[in-house]
C-alpha cells in the first residue's frame, strides 16, 4: 500500500491533503496538534483502517521522535512525506514599529526547523520508500526575487529557510532516489493567522488537489525545486 506522513494534518490545508491521499488508496499517517479540533476526528471516523492519527508538535524533539517510531510501528517504508504543519501568527509590525523577536523565534522553529526534525525522524522510512518524495509546503513569502513586504519578517524569513533546506536536501538525497519539492500552496482559506482567514483567495480542497496533480506529475528528479500549487516555477 502507498503510504504519506503528513503534519499539521488537523485542519486547514494538512487536513485537505490527508482527505485527498486517502482518497487515492494511501494510508495516510496524519500528524495532530489540536487534539480537540474535530475535522481530523471525524477523517478517522470515516477511514480508521487507511488513516492514522499521532500526535504532534514539530517544535520538540521528543514529540518528533515519537510520532516517527509509531510510523515505524505500522509500516517499514514512506511513500511521501508533506511538511505542512507551519505558523503566521507574529506581533511585530515594520522595522519602524515593535519587533518581538520571541515571536519571530517560533515562527522559525515551526516553520523551518520543524520540517527539518520530521523529515530527519523518517529517512530510514523514506529511503525504504517506493516512491521517495518530500514536499515541504513553503510561500511565495520566501522568495527573495519576488519580495513585495515591507513587514512579516519572521514568516518571509523562514519560509526562506526552508527553501534553502529544500535545496539542501535535494542536493544530498538525490543519490537516494529521494525527489523534494517545496510548494507555494496559494494564499489559503486556512488558520494560519490563528482564526479562519476568509480574505484569503484559494479554498483548501483546491491547494490540496492542485498539490497532489504535481506529485503524481513528479518523475523528473531536476524539474524546478520551488513551485507554486499550479506548477509554476518561483523565482528564489
Amino acid at each position: 500500500m502507498k503510504t504519506a506522513y503528513v503534519t499539521g494534518a488537523d485542519r486547514g490545508l494538512g487536513e485537505a491533503l490527508a482527505r485527498a491521499l486517502l482518497s487515492e488508496d494511501y494510508h495516510v499517517f496524519a500528524g495532530q496538534y489540536l487534539p480537540d479540533w474535530p475535522q481530523l476526528t471525524a477523517l478517522l471516523n470515516a477511514h480508521p483502517d487507511k488513516l492514522t492519527v499521532l500526535p504532534l508538535d514539530v517544535t520538540s524533539d521528543v514529540s518528533v521522535a515519537t510520532a516517527a517510531e509509531l510510523v515505524a510501528a505500522e509500516t517499514d517504508h514512506l511513500d511521501l512525506l508533506i511538511n505542512n504543519a507551519a505558523l503566521f501568527q507574529d506581533r511585530s509590525g515594520s522595522v519602524m514599529d515593535d519587533l518581538y523577536f520571541d515571536d519571530m523565534l517560533t515562527l522559525y522553529d515551526t516553520n523551518c526547523l520543524g520540517p527539518l526534525r520530521v523529515t530527519h525522524s523518517v529517512m530510514p522510512l523514506l529511503r525504504a520508500g517506493h516512491r521517495k518524495l518530500l514536499v515541504n509546503i513553503s510561500s511565495e513569502a520566501g522568495s527573495i526575487g519576488q519580495c513585495w513586504r515591507k513587514k512579516e519578517y519572521g514568516y518571509a524569513m523562514s519560509k526562506a529557510a526552508l527553501n534553502m533546506q529544500s535545496a539542501i536536501l535535494r542536493n544530498h538525497l538525490e543519490e537516494y532516489g529521494i525527489q523534494v519539492m517545496a510548494i507555494h500552496p496559494g494564499y489559503v482559506r486556512s488558520y494560519m493567522l490563528g482564526h479562519f482567514n476568509e480574505d484569503a483567495t484559494v479554498d483548501a480542497d483546491e491547494s490540496a488537489r492542485g498539490i497532489l496533480e504535481l506529485i503524481r506529475l513528479r518523475t523528473d528528479s531536476h524539474a524546478p525545486l520551488y513551485l507554486d500549487y499550479q506548477g509554476s516555477a518561483l523565482p528564489w
